[in-house]
Order: C-alpha cells, then structure tokens, then sequence
C-alpha cells in the first residue's frame, strides 16, 4: 500500500510540474532559513556555556542614581577596595574573586618578531574561575609576576613550531615576561575571546601608578570583579549581603547598590534601564526565532493553497477510491504521505542551501558557525522539521480532501465551495500581512541606524587617524613629533589624549561647582588632552576658547561640553571655578556636545582636562591635499625612527565610529534577508494562485475576448482580486509593525520618529510587487487566441 502512495505521489508530481516545483522551492527555502536561524540561536544561548564553572561564575557590578541624567545607571566596572571588602567580610559566599581589566592593544616581541595583541590583566583567581585547556604549562602563571600566560593561536604565530614556555617575551618595550602557558584560544562565542594573553594582576599595579593610588579610591570605577560563588551559596542571597558595600564610602553619595551578574546573563541579558534589566540580545533570539516560523509557515500556507486549488483536478481521484471501498484515514494519510515526500524532497534542497549560504550568513551576522554534521541532535531536529512541516502543510489538503462527497464528485457536480475559496483568501493576507510588517520592521531599522550615523558630532572624523601609544618611546616627545609631522606636510595636526577622538575611557566622580545640590555626586565623562586636540579634532566652540600656551594658567583650566554646562546649570560657565578632587580649576571654554560614545545615546556631560602625562592616544588630521596612501607612508617613517620597535598599527576614526554600529547594522541585514525570503515566498503562492485562477478561468477568458474585451481589461480582472488582499494585509500590518517598532526605538535616547511615509512607500511597493506577481499570468492569459481556449473546453 505504501508502494502504491509513493507511486500515486509521484505521478502527481510530474504531472504538474509547475505546482510541484513551487511546493518543493518554497517549503525548502522556508526550512533552509529556519534551519540557519536555528544554528544561530544555538550559537546565541550557549554564548560562555563552554566554562567548567558557568553556573557558578558572577561579574560584581552596581547601579547608582545618575544625578545628570535624572535616572538609575548600571555599570559593570568597580572600585578596587570593593573587592578587598569582598575578599575581608563576605569571602565565605565566594570560592575566588578576581579584579580583571582588558589590555587593549600591547606589543609583544620576541628575537625582533613584533605583534600588536590584545589581551588581559587578572589577578591569578580568574584563571581557576575560566579553567582554560591548558595546551602546554601550568594554569597557576599569573601568581608569578613576571609571567605571562598567552593562547595557542599566539603561540604558533610568535613562535612557529618551537616549545614557547620559558621563553622571555617583551611587553611594551620595556619589560621582559617570562611565557608559563600556553592555553587554548576561548571560543567564539565567550566573553573572553579574541584574549591573547594573561598578565598578572601584581605585574600591572607595579607598572601603573594609577592603579597602585585606586587601591584608596572608592570613586573610580575602572576596574572589573568577577566571583565565582561558593557552592552552597545561592546567588540572591549573596547579592543581598553585599548590596550596600559602596554606600557611605568616601567621594561616593550616589546610593550605589551593588549585585551580581550571573555568567549566563552577560550575552543575552546585558542591558538595563533606571536599575532594571529589560534583556538586550535574547530579544533578537525571540525575533529572529519567530521569523523564523513564520516564514516556514509562508511556505506552508502556499503548499495548502495550491493543493486546495487544486482539488478539483483530484476530486475524481477521491470519488473513485471511496467507490472502491477506501476509507476517509486511509485518504487522509495517503495525502498526508504525499505532503511529506514533498517535505523529503525540500529538506534535501534546503540542506543544500544550508550548505551553500553558511559562509555568506557567517560573515553577515559575524559568527563562525560550522555545519554540525555529526550532532545527532541537529539531525533529530532535521528530520523532525520535515515532518512537521508535512503535517503542517499537509494537515488541511488532507482533510478538504478526503471530505468530498462521493456522489457529487462521480456526477461531476462538485464545485470549490465559498468556504475553501475564503480560507485560501484568508492564508494569502495572512502572507502578505507577515512579509509587509518584515518590509516595514526593516525600513525603520535602516533608518534609525542613519539617523544615528548622520547626527552632528560636533567635531570632523574625515581624516582623522588615532594611533595607540604603546611603547614608552612615544612618551614625552609631543612637541618634537608633532613639528615634524606638519613639516613634513603628511598632516596638519597633532595632538594626545588619554582616549580616541571616538571614546571616552574614564568616568568620574568628584566635582564640584557653585550651587551644586550637596546630596548629589554625579558621574562626569573626564578625557585630559595636550593643547592642539582642539584644533586637530575641530571642536565647535559656543562660548570661551581653546587651551592655548599663551596662558599658563590653563593647567589648571576646563573645557565642558554643552551637556555639563546644562547639568551645572551655569549660565555664564567661562571664568567661573570648578573644584575636582578639591583642587580648584577655572573654565576657560565651552563646545558644542561630542559624540565619543554611543551614537544611539545623548551626549553624556564631559569635562576637559589639559595633562601630557595621561596620555594613551595620538590623534593625527592628515593633510587633504595630498593623498592618503602618500600621507600614511610618510607618518609610518616618522613613527618608526622615535619608535623602531613598535609596529605602525592605526586606526581610521570614522572606521572607529562606523564600528558602532556593527550590531545594528547585522540585524538591519538579516532582517532585510528575511524580509526578502518571506516576500519571495509569498510571490511563489501569488504565482501558483494566479496560473490556476487563468487556468481555471480558461473559458470565461475566451467568451470575454469574443466578446470585445480588451487585455487590459482582462488583466484588471484577474488581478484584482489579488491587490484587494494585498490591500487588506496592508492594513493588518500596518498597526502590528507600528507598535512593535516604536516598543524597538525606546531602547534608544537618539531616535527616529516613525514617518507616515515609510508605510506609504511599503505600501507602493507592496502593490507593484504583488502586480508585477500576478500580471506574468494575466497578460499571458488575456493574450491566448480565443479559439484555443474555447476548444480546451
């Protein structure tokens, strides 16, 4: 019997072609991108779960009332002393603490072999909280200060094949680390890749008098704290304990509350607003997710469809076989059977593009996933995606079918009944209504993104390169670099600060003004700059003036930003003196708000320092009127005669600033790709809908051309009724992707407004789409001869 389903089912297939051909494209397209999706996620939530310790691993953060903003901040970066009272009063909760802070970028030397790496600085507990494989060494190296633990990618690129443990490696220039471990890269998908190497702790607070004096500051928050809970210990009821740890302590009145972040939060769950976390990247999990599933249930209502339709051409099929004595079960699963050779078939084409798309979608969402050829549990779900897709797609054919009547079928009185018609009719809005709401989703997701790319940034980043001073050769040679660099015409301007022109890297406490509110001590974006960064960076001043060597007095000077002066609520802020830490500064300037931050956020208050001694980056104007290529190759010959052993590694800030935007800008393009699969799709259904509505129409088409009718006229007729359902989607789907995307934009301080013209275009396009879908077999139908169509009949 099963024998004879198969040979039933494929007779049928070939028999129409065109139909089987658009089930088997459209299911496979549908269960292709679920499949990529679900690689995705999979790769989402089990971001870190590769950590032996991962249900026990917490990183100590805070939240605490930000005054200049009017609400609860979070921050994931902690005093030192906070782990010191940890470790005093509180250590029986937690079996290791760990103070951690990322490197950034250090040159690392070997036998005059350079790299320029990132990496971080840990006290020796981190390294039992992670557990990396250790490939070669011991885990222990960081409790020795001059070691250094690097990864297995490092290892073969600096040494090769050579055994690298014991060898010395220079950091910096300027001290010599001897290599204890070599451990295995973390995975991709860990908050921890992309480390190269693990210095001690002990090592960085020798090397760092900032850190060292931090030890006694309970005001700078710099530093990350990661626990690992104690395993009879419950993370509420730690997080308790220690909440109050930084209230009362000296320079903090912030009402500072402290609490632990659990490992398997840090991914998915990393955002929070005034105090509360409102998820962050699991949002997108459940987004693409439902996509997803709604385009797989697309390609399912088009199979439904065009079965229904066709139900006619079967319906004596169905008639005779129940003369013959089959049962109503015994049809239903032979089409049911059918539906899932059709699903077989599709799953086979939809692993082939699974296979053919992988890189591509790799590199669009920025992951390196491999196909799981050996996960059993991948296949599981393969084979139950096939069959679940059968039944779905298959469920109601089955059913209509096998529900004809006998009599009526064999006299040849049987027609689609308005019931069927108005399901088909409802599952086509229901298409559209999806692929209209990913089309809108996806218009505003762009243009959100440029509305951010294209704010006033109140300084020029064209021609703007930052350089990373990594090697002390760079330190204390401002003025002779800088003369030699404009002379030589490759640049314009020069200038050091203690960040990027496109960041902010410390945020402080401590400062004071006349009539601040005592009760309040807000935190203050600080960046200590030489005199020229003004200049290079093209600030836009709004009162005052830039720091100049013609005054003295401005070591102890300010620059604030427009959002600082707002906040102090100064009206006439030049002149007027600003204590920092109780020492005394005057404001000589005032400049229009630059982004450095999150472009998505409002500019947050800034203060201005002048201190060659902070400085981390050089930021260089390269001349325009010569070329780039030209430009860089004359700074690169400069750099390496004050610095030889130090690569010419730089950045280009609007490369900087264009990074951003990374993650919105993937989920912009996936949504555009799913946006397009699930219209494409729908167009599929459209198609096959059309072609049997001409076909069935056959003779009516031929007795109105007889009648004078014109193509246009016959066109109109046909389509019609298509563009009244697109119509009807359109004005589900307008209202549904409204709410979902304004709840979208709240996330951001910066943000659209969502435009009446964005439904319109969607609207028009939607329209065109569905026209130029269905007017392939209009036109066809309108323009047969007459005489062939009434002789069909």
């Amino acid at each position: 019997m099963l024998k004879n389903y198969f040979r039933i089912a494929w007779r049928n297939l070939t028999r129409n072609k065109g139909f089987a051909i658009i089930n088997i494209l459209g299911l496979a397209i549908g269960m292709a991108v679920v499949i990529l999706i679900g690689l995705w996620i999979k790769e989402e939530v089990s971001y870190n779960t590769s950590f032996k310790n991962y249900d026990r691993i917490t990183q100590v953060m805070h939240h605490w009332d930000n005054a200049a903003y009017h609400k609860i901040s979070t921050e994931t970066v902690m005093p030192i002393p906070a782990s010191t009272e940890l470790r005093a009063k509180y250590g029986s909760f937690f079996t290791y603490i760990a103070l951690q802070r990322p490197s950034g970028d250090h040159i690392l030397s070997y036998e005059g072999k350079k790299m320029n790496e990132k990496g971080l600085f840990a006290e020796p507990e981190l390294a039992d909280m992670l557990s990396p494989k250790m490939i070669a060494g011991t885990l222990h190296g960081l409790n020795d200060p001059s070691a250094i633990m690097i990864s297995a990618v490092f290892a073969k690129a600096m040494f090769g094949d050579t055994d690298p443990i014991n060898k010395m490696i220079r950091i910096d220039d300027k001290s010599v680390l001897k290599v204890t471990g070599v451990f295995e890269d973390f995975p991709r998908n860990t908050s921890f890749y992309g480390t190269r190497f693990m210095i001690p702790w002990a090592y960085y607070v020798g090397s760092q008098a900032w850190v060292k004096r931090s030890y006694d500051q309970w005001n700078n928050n710099s530093f990350f704290i990661y626990a690992q809970l104690a395993d009879h210990a419950a993370i509420s009821n730690t997080a308790a304990a220690i909440r109050d740890i930084l209230k009362g302590r000296p320079g903090r009145n912030d009402h500072a509350e402290v609490f632990l972040q659990p490992m398997s939060k840090w991914h998915l769950y990393s955002e929070f607003s005034n105090g509360k976390n409102i998820g962050g990247s699991i949002r997108y999990v459940w987004i693409f997710g439902t996509i997803g599933l709604f385009v797989l249930i697309l390609a399912c209502i088009n199979f439904m469809n065009l079965n229904t339709a066709h139900s006619q051409k079967r319906a004596r099929e169905v008639g005779v076989r129940k003369v013959v004595g089959s049962l109503r079960h015994q049809l239903i699963v032979q089409f049911l059977g059918e539906a899932l050779i059709i699903a077989g078939m599709a799953m086979l084409l939809a692993i082939m593009l699974v296979l053919i798309a992988l890189p591509w979608f790799n590199s669009l969402a920025d992951k390196a996933i491999a196909f799981p050829w050996k996960v059993l549990s991948f296949w599981a779900g393969v084979i139950g995606l096939m069959f679940l897709t059968g039944l779905l797609a298959g469920s109601y054919p089955a059913f209509y079918l096998s529900s004809l009547q006998t009599l009526k079928v064999l006299k040849g009185t049987f027609k689609t009944g308005p019931l069927a018609v108005l399901s088909r009719k409802v599952l086509v809005v229901l298409q559209f209504t999806v692929s209209v709401a990913l089309i809108i989703g996806t218009i505003i997701i762009f243009k959100q993104i440029e509305h951010a790319r294209n704010r006033p940034l109140g300084y020029d980043r064209n021609g703007l390169i930052n350089i990373s001073m990594t090697t002390p050769e760079l330190h204390g040679k401002y003025d002779v670099l800088r003369d030699e660099l404009i002379n030589s015409g490759a640049a314009v301007n020069m200038a050091e600060a203690s960040n990027p022109a496109t960041d902010i890297y410390a945020h402080l406490t401590g400062f004071d003004w006349p009539g601040k509110d005592p009760a309040v001590n807000p935190t203050f974006a600080v960046s200590w700059i030489t005199h020229d960064f003004g200049k290079t960076v093209d600030w836009q001043f709004t009162a005052g003036r830039d720091f100049s060597r013609n005054f003295a007095t401005d070591t102890f000077g300010l620059i604030l930003n427009e959002s600082a002066v707002a906040y102090m609520g100064l009206k006439h802020p030049v002149g007027e003196t600003i204590k920092f830490n109780d020492t005394n500064f005057h404001i000589i300037g005032v400049i229009k708000n630059v982004i450095m931050e999150s472009p998505f956020a409002q500019a947050a208050p800034a203060v201005f320092m002048m201190d060659y001694g902070n400085a981390s980056e050089i930021t260089i104007r390269i001349n325009p009127n010569i070329g780039v290529p030209a430009a860089l190759a004359k700074i690169a010959r400069i750099f390496q005669r004050y610095a030889p052993a130090a690569p010419f590694d730089f950045r280009f800030a609007d490369a900087d600033y264009a990074a951003k935007f990374s993650s919105e800008n993937r989920i912009s393009q996936l949504s555009v790709c799913f946006a397009l699969f699930a219209i494409f799709i729908s167009c599929l259904g459209i198609f096959g809908l059309a072609a049997f509505t001409a076909e069935q129409r056959t003779k009516e088409i031929g007795l109105r051309k007889v009648m004078g009718a014109s193509v246009i006229n016959l066109w109109g007729l046909l389509s019609k009724e298509f563009l009244l359902l697109t119509l009807m989607s359109f004005s589900i789907a307008m209202p549904v992707a409204w709410w979902f995307m304004h709840q979208w934009l709240q996330r951001y301080d910066y943000r659209i407004d969502i435009s009446l013209w964005i439904f319109v275009i969607t609207a028009l396009a939607t329209l065109l789409i569905t026209l130029g879908t269905v007017s392939f077999q209009a036109i066809k139908a309108a323009l047969t001869n007459p005489i062939k169509s009434l002789r069909t009949e």
